[in-house]
């Protein structure tokens, strides 16, 4: 992917995220370790791979929210997402 287009896909995950946040029944801050990494879509200035980064460990988090169990469809995307993102990590 073009970096440009990251970008869009991160734009659109945070969009996601705010309808998360949004939600009466979120338990503590479940966005965390995203808001720590300091990259949003609005960060053109940052490398590919910081975007890159970002989106993994967003999806990972998203997953999270959306999973029940560990065993259900969600969790096991929250698996793969924390895997990509370890693996993207600099």
């Amino acid at each position: 992917m073009h970096k440009d287009e990251l970008i869009h896909l991160h734009s659109l995950l945070v969009e996601i995220k705010k309808y998360f946040e949004e939600q009466e029944d979120v338990d503590g801050e479940p966005f965390d370790d995203y808001e720590a990494l300091n990259t949003s879509p609005v960060h053109i200035h940052k490398s590919k791979s910081e975007h890159k980064h970002a989106i993994f460990v967003l999806g990972e988090q998203l997953a999270n929210q959306m999973s029940e169990d560990e065993f259900s469809e969600e969790g096991r995307v929250e698996a793969r997402m924390q895997e990509l993102a370890d693996d993207n990590a600099d």
